[in-house]
């Protein structure tokens, strides 16, 4: 395993690093201590830990890569992920797979304001809760939380599924309470197997698109 100290090296020379010929390597970080921008744009299959917190936008862009930050971190985690996974071992600030098309972002903690938003295909599952306009305009993908989740959850949403065990304080726009069916149970069930959770499918309830504001509809203008 490779070890970059980066109380001793830039976050720059971690990329740069990381964004070389990396193929199957192990890396470890340590005393990343809030700093932004870590194990970013990386695009080959290598594992990455992240012993502490991390700042802004920790493994954005994320291609094939396993990357484990044990700790929290700040806005953006895996922004615009493609492939791979990221898992948080503590909590998430705001925007967590953000944009993200593809990829599995476990986050075992809480998720802040605006998870999943116009997610485009990543897998999010989070064993916390989380807080308000998750899944804002999300469009593929499927959110998955174990615990809460705050006002207007998946407001304006295409066709992500959205899979949460508690309550909902409230809905956005065009999102609807959709029948639980055999399909959902497994596929939720696996998800929350690869994410390691030990919660049971059948104690969720499913959310998703009425698909009335796909087009424009005078009667539903107030609601655009």
């Amino acid at each position: 395993m490779k070890t970059i100290d980066l109380s001793s090296t830039s976050v720059r020379v971690l990329n740069q690093s990381l964004h070389g010929d990396v193929q199957g390597s192990e890396w470890r970080v340590s005393h990343p201590d809030g700093k932004h921008n870590l194990a970013v744009g990386i695009n080959a299959p290598v594992s990455v830990d992240i012993d502490g917190h991390a700042g802004y936008y920790c493994a954005g862009m994320n291609q094939q890569a396993s990357i484990t930050v044990h700790g929290n971190v700040g806005v953006g985690v895996a922004e615009n992920m493609m492939s791979g996974s990221v898992r948080i071992k503590g909590s998430a600030s705001q925007a967590a797979g953000a944009t993200a098309h593809g990829g599995l972002l476990v986050i075992e903690g809480d998720a802040g304001a605006r998870c999943g938003i116009s997610m485009k295909g990543v897998d999010i599952v989070v064993g916390g809760s989380i807080g308000h306009m998750s899944c804002f305009m999300g469009q593929a993908g499927r959110l998955v939380v174990c615990g809460d989740a705050g006002d207007a959850l998946g407001d304006s949403l295409y066709e992500v599924r959205i899979y949460v065990k508690g309550s909902v304080q409230s809905l956005g726009s065009d999102c609807i309470e959709k029948e639980m069916r055999a399909e959902h149970l497994q596929e939720l069930q696996q998800l929350l197997d690869q994410a390691g959770l030990a919660h049971k499918a059948a104690d969720f309830k499913r959310y998703g698109s009425a698909r009335q504001l796909y087009n424009f509809k005078v009667d539903n203008a107030s609601a655009y």
